[in-house]
């Protein structure tokens, strides 16, 4: 039976990440980056689509897990009837970015140590790898002091201070360990085309690793009542940032399903323009400017200098091919099928983008980042598209597919794009013709109160004409379109509680009329908590901020759903989107204490 979404953590060097379970399998892998076939694919189908597994022989009799303070070092404690262990499982950090020397390894590591620390305890390891997302079965054999898996272009060398059995394709170890004994395994991915990786010295790369992310934990500015929670929430949006390039992906995983058997299974493994503009203003507020820049420069290789053919994600590279497909072999996690490589929502047109893109870059000039030509050009070129184009339906930022329609958000998101264009030209030096994006901008803005808001129910609503509401709405006063005491405002918030709230949470948008189930989108109810705290209702902010945290699992780390009735997260993990909404909201709550 597959674990629970929530009984998974994740470590991860910058470049990739590896879902780790409770039960001590590295479950889903993809290596050597986020976009790579993964090699470890359980998670979508069984322990045969290959898995890294260091657990008891017994079964535990209580499992707990936390991160090393402050790091993405993840340690899990196993308690058995004859002693307890604790697996430290970690990642060294690879890459580079624009700031920083070129380390000295190319390679990527994931080490793992077993420590007895009471008693004695059988143990058993099961390396099962399986290439081409869990199909492809490698060669395998004993070379260079390692146990190798090589298929195409992919090797993986296997190094530990254990005998090893070979079957299958497979690697196993039963070893007991004693107290204070431990047992080291370091697996390297390689290409078949390098030659093999010198012997990694753990221990200094365990502190080397340790350090890293301590220093990394300390340049955070936020001193609130919440910041383990949002210590923990800027740690996962850096794990997600893939770091030689800047670009930062939506989650770790694919097809990971927003409602259980229901074909809502999307690929998250890409960079969303509008995920990585929230999130690097999530970073910048709290003190983090280096991530800007290679953000930054990520938008402009990916964009190109001609906005007309701007999409709203791109891969990790900047890549604009994202095509869609299923791998049938897969039976699905909880046997939710299908399972998806690339998003077809790449090809769609999002209104709403232009706008946090704006917004983002207006933050990054704001902090202090000097903007180049490119840039400047960039920015103008951009407001000069959205004068052509604001006026036509487009998708919204939901992504429901072969549904468009003029999206209050996204007409809200095109304002804030000239708006922030027209405050950079005042402000920010920028050259461009205030004039004319200022009359648009007017335009835009009369036109949503008119159009995009209800004056019967006092409340902005989904799309013009639209009699629902959608909690996207919550962000119009979050982008400074309105004031926090418009009444409009009010009413709104007034009537997405009374829609959208199912057992304390809200969901995206009322599928009452399709007749289809949605869980609980996490992001729109921290939205809320911002909403609240903004407006003076700081009980209820309070409350249900309390009540979110509880969403977290044991090791803080956040889904992109919740379903409250199986009170279990579903969705893609962990999910940018959830972590950076808690940030703002935790400093909505600091800000109005």
């Amino acid at each position: 039976m597959a674990l629970k979404i929530e009984e998974y953590g994740l470590i991860g060097d910058c470049q990739t990440v590896a879902v780790v379970g409770t039960d001590g399998s590295i479950d889903w892998l993809c290596w050597p980056d986020f976009s790579s076939p993964a090699c470890f694919a359980a998670l979508m189908g069984t322990a045969e689509n290959g898995r890294w597994q260091i657990a008891p022989v017994a079964e535990p009799k209580k499992t707990t897990r936390q991160y090393r303070d402050g790091t993405l070092i993840l340690e899990t404690r196993f308690e058995t009837e004859t002693g307890a262990v604790l697996l430290t499982d970690f990642m060294p950090l690879r890459g580079r970015n624009s700031k920083e020397p070129e380390p000295p390894r190319k390679y990527s590591d994931i080490i793992r140590i077993v420590t007895s620390v009471e008693g004695n305890v059988e143990m058993q390891m099961e390396l099962l790898p399986r290439f081409d997302y869990g199909r492809g079965i490698p060669w395998t054999g004993m070379a260079e002091g390692a146990w190798s898996a090589y298929a195409g272009p992919s090797i993986l060398y296997l190094r530990a201070d254990q005998p090893l059995e070979l079957r299958n394709e497979a690697a196993y170890a039963n070893f007991t360990l004693h107290q204070g004994e431990a047992v080291t395994f370091v697996l390297t991915y390689g290409n078949v085309e390098d030659t093999a990786p010198q012997v990694i010295d753990v221990k200094h790369a365990m502190a080397e690793t340790e350090g890293a992310w301590a220093h990394w934990k300390e340049k955070s500015t936020y001193k609130g009542p919440w910041k383990d929670a949002v210590v923990r929430s800027l740690i996962t949006l850096k794990a997600l940032t893939y770091r030689a390039s800047g670009g930062i992906v939506a989650a770790a995983t694919t097809s990971l399903p927003e409602v259980l058997g229901a074909d809502r299974n999307w690929d998250y493994r890409f960079c969303w323009l509008r995920d990585g503009a929230l999130t690097l203003e999530s970073l910048i507020s709290m003190g983090y400017t280096l991530e800007a820049e290679d953000w930054q420069r990520w938008l402009m290789r990916s964009i190109g200098s001609d906005p007309e053919q701007m999409q709203i994600m791109y891969g990790i590279r900047g890549d604009r091919h994202l095509p869609e497909f299923e791998l049938p072999w897969l039976n699905g996690y909880a046997d939710s099928l299908p399972v998806r490589v690339g998003n077809a929502a790449s090809e769609q047109a999002q209104l709403d983008v232009y706008g946090e893109v704006a917004d983002a870059l207006f933050c990054i000039k704001n902090a202090g980042i000097e903007d180049s030509p490119d840039i400047r050009r960039l920015r103008i070129s951009l407001a000069q598209r959205l004068t052509e184009i604001w006026q036509k339906p487009s998708s919204n930022i939901w992504e429901q597919r072969n549904y468009e329609h003029h999206f209050t958000y996204s007409k809200v998101m095109a304002w804030v794009g000239m708006n922030r264009t027209v405050l950079a030209i005042r402000d920010q030096g920028l050259d461009g013709p205030i004039d004319q994006l200022r009359k648009v901008c007017d335009e835009i803005h009369a036109e949503v109160c008119e159009r995009g808001f209800d004056a019967e129910v006092n409340s902005f609503v989904q799309y013009y004409g639209a009699d629902t509401v959608d909690a996207s709405c919550l962000l119009i006063p979050i982008f400074g379109f309105l004031p926090w005491d418009d009444p409009r405002i009010l009413g709104t918030i007034e009537r997405v509680e009374k829609e959208l709230m199912r057992d304390g949470l809200l969901m995206r948008f009322s599928t009452e009329k399709e007749k289809t189930q949605d869980s609980c989108f996490l992001a729109c109810s921290f939205w809320l908590v911002e909403c609240y705290a903004r407006t003076g209702r700081r009980h209820d902010a309070e409350a249900l901020f309390g009540r979110l945290l509880k969403l977290q699992n044991d090791v803080g780390l956040l889904a992109e759903e919740y379903d409250t009735k199986a009170q279990r997260a579903l969705g893609n993990f962990p999910q940018a989107l959830s972590h950076i909404a808690l940030i703002n909201a935790a400093r909505a709550l600091e800000e109005t204490a």
